[in-house]
């Protein structure tokens, strides 16, 4: 009997052969389970790193604006201050130009002829030559009053760096070429250095005999006048007295 069993075999267990499958399950199951967690793991970091990463990025762009920001802040008033400045000189160069412009074609087409009558006797172009102050005043102080257009033309580029206001600009602007106007007949024309003549052309009647200098003096200096009722500053402050 012995020797049949040895020669046919002991027959399985079932237990026995389920042994082998239920290890490896679970040790399947386990692994199975251990790389989700892995995988979980390593996007949790990933998410960590990547949230690190727009946090820096919005840190740093929120940085940069804030620096635009500023950058702006601060420029704003320089740039406009030079605006203004640029108002200032384009308004003198124009005053300036035709000024100059309208006495060298007066001494060349007008002066030593006679008057040009514009609107009837109301108004006409008469060439004179004139040693004193606007509108013929004060002929005797001549060198004085190329000194005080020299100043002014000082004063007005010194007021210049604190300039914010355009109504001032275009005063001071008008001022500026009026003053050099006057001042260009006081420095090269006869009968010298400081005490040449200045050239007048426009005659309204009953009224002393002016230029486009003059005109722009007066107007610039009425326009601070109002300015300054108004309350209004170079630097574009209003105040009230």
């Amino acid at each position: 009997m012995a020797e049949a069993e040895r020669i046919i075999g002991t027959p399985d267990i079932p237990e026995a052969a389920g042994a082998e499958p239920e290890q490896s399950v679970p040790g399947s199951d386990a692994t199975a389970a251990a790389e989700p967690a892995a995988e979980s793991d390593g996007a949790k970091d990933a998410k960590g790193a990547s949230e690190g990463s727009d946090g820096e990025s919005g840190g740093a762009a929120a940085g940069t604006s804030g620096d635009a920001v500023d950058g702006a802040t601060a420029d704003g008033p320089k740039d406009k201050g030079k605006r203004k400045i640029a108002v200032l000189f384009a308004v003198a160069v124009f005053a300036y130009a035709l000024d100059l412009i309208s006495k060298m074609i007066v001494v060349a087409k007008l002066e030593h002829h006679e008057p040009i009558d514009v609107v009837g006797d109301w108004l006409r172009f008469n060439a004179i030559r004139n040693a004193g102050a606007a509108f013929g005043f004060g002929e005797a102080f001549t060198v004085i009053f190329t000194c005080i257009a020299a100043g002014v033309i000082v004063v007005i580029a010194r007021l210049a760096r604190k300039l914010y206001s355009l109504p001032w600009a275009i005063a001071l602007g008008l001022l500026l070429g009026g003053a050099l106007g006057n001042l260009t007949d006081r420095l090269f024309r006869s009968p010298g250095v400081f005490e040449g003549a200045v050239v007048d052309f426009i005659a309204p009647k009953g009224f002393a005999v002016f230029n486009l200098a003059d005109s722009a003096i007066v107007c610039g200096g009425i326009l601070i006048v109002l300015l300054s009722f108004r309350g209004l500053d170079p630097d574009g402050t209003v105040h009230k007295d």
